[in-house]
């Protein structure tokens, strides 16, 4: 490890009052002993939960026993005796209850971008007199991707129109002429948080359908859909959900449109008998519909023990702890950070913001890098973006004063200006 790294561990590791109070709230906190079950690297600082959780120690041998007497043992059998088949439904309901939805509209399959087409496609065939359809300019890209390609090739009549960050921008767009919004709750890049209520009803008054994509949303923030009267929602359970590297997505479907709606993607699995093995396709009459292809059983595992956790929880504790680490997190940036050149850009107002903060500088990338190696975990988002994810269930108050000092040292250093951190490489 060079000198440099070493003066900026030990410019982190000086004591100081406002440490000191950080470990006397981390001692106070009700949710602390969450911590202990995931499995995190010792010496470092894990920030980067909104772009893939920590693993929860019971996954491995969940995992393990799942496989050698599941599998190995089992074999075809364990489809039933294990339930293996109906993973996405029972899955799918357990995750209903961390966003507001009912039992039976929440089905656990596939990935986020193939459920977006699906409920995007099922949404747009309810309002086929429309042609307008709604995004946002900096949602995630592969939101905009599905619907362009979508319009493209399915729905070729249809327009696009791209609202800007804030919700007066949606509103302004909409007309009567509006078939579907497409919105992402929280901004991956910015985590501003959008009104979900406000623009639901907005939409509604027009007579048009919202889809949330709640992918940097839920596990980090208490979610109503049933209360928004929301109609369609995607998002996946790599991020806050803490389900690992492959795991499924889910899609919700309010129950008031699952009798009418349809989806394009008419799978096997989506059939009324599926085991009848009809050679003509009957759609299920229930969330099921929504399913395709056969579901890859060991991928769900973890998130079930990530799930296991949330809940012993609840979503406002979890919420009113991230708020404070978040609200840490910026006041020390503010104070330490500012005359480095680095920005917060996160809203300030506690009502306005996801579980992430995220900072800008010109040279972002090789910031990123060197921070990383002094062993705090965040991510880059082109092209200027740090982004920090806090994530309730293992991150400290410790931790938020660390970051901040480490990261106040890199910059005061020059840590960062070393060579082979200007190399960019592929991330997610």
């Amino acid at each position: 490890m060079s000198e440099m790294i070493d003066a900026v561990k030990a410019a982190r590791d000086a004591a100081s009052p406002q440490q000191k109070e950080c470990q006397k709230l981390d001692w106070e906190d009700q949710l602390a002993h969450f911590r202990q079950m995931f499995d995190l690297p010792k010496g470092e600082i894990y920030l980067d939960g909104n772009s893939l959780g920590a693993m929860p120690v019971s996954a491995v041998p969940a995992m393990q026993e799942a496989m050698s007497e599941g599998w190995a043992k089992g074999l075809i059998r364990s489809w039933n005796a294990r339930d293996w088949h109906m993973l996405p439904v029972t899955v799918g309901d357990r995750l209903a209850k961390l966003m507001g939805a009912k039992k039976g509209e929440v089905l656990a399959a596939d990935s986020t971008s193939v459920n977006l087409y699906k409920v995007f496609c099922a949404a747009m065939n309810l309002r086929s007199d429309r042609r307008k359809v709604i995004s946002e300019r900096n949602n995630f890209p592969t939101d905009v991707h599905i619907l362009q390609g979508a319009i493209a090739n399915v729905f070729p009549k249809a327009e696009l129109a791209l609202a800007g960050d804030d919700d007066d921008s949606v509103l302004e767009l909409l007309d009567t002429d509006t078939a579907v919004v497409c919105l992402s709750h929280v901004n991956y890049r910015t985590g501003r948080l959008r009104d979900m209520a406000r623009l639901t009803s907005a939409a509604h008054e027009v007579g048009a359908l919202v889809i949330w994509d709640l992918a940097h949303s839920l596990g980090a923030l208490p979610v109503d859909l049933t209360g928004c009267d929301a109609d369609f929602a995607v998002g996946c359970s790599y991020k806050y959900m803490n389900g690992g590297p492959g795991a499924p997505a889910w899609l919700f479907v309010a129950t008031r449109h699952l009798g009418e709606v349809q989806n394009p993607l008419t799978g096997w699995q989506g059939h009324a008998v599926p085991f009848a093995f009809e050679i003509d396709f009957q759609p299920a009459g229930s969330i099921e519909k929504f399913r395709v292809g056969t579901p890859p059983v060991l991928s769900y595992l973890p998130l079930m023990e990530s799930l296991s956790i949330f809940e012993q929880t609840d979503m406002q504790a979890l919420r009113d702890k991230s708020l404070r680490l978040t609200g840490m997190f910026i006041e020390l940036a503010e104070q330490r950070l500012v005359q480095h050149g680095l920005s917060v850009i996160t809203p300030k107002e506690p009502a306005e913001r996801g579980s992430q903060v995220a900072l800008t500088h010109e040279n972002g990338w090789p910031i990123m890098q060197a921070l990383i190696e002094a062993g705090v975990i965040g991510d880059f988002r082109a092209p200027d973006i740090l982004r920090f994810g806090f994530t309730p269930l293992y991150v400290g108050f410790e931790d938020v004063w660390a970051a901040v000092a480490t990261l106040e040292a890199i910059m005061e250093t020059g840590f960062w200006r070393e060579d082979r951190f200007s190399e960019r490489k592929l991330v997610t």
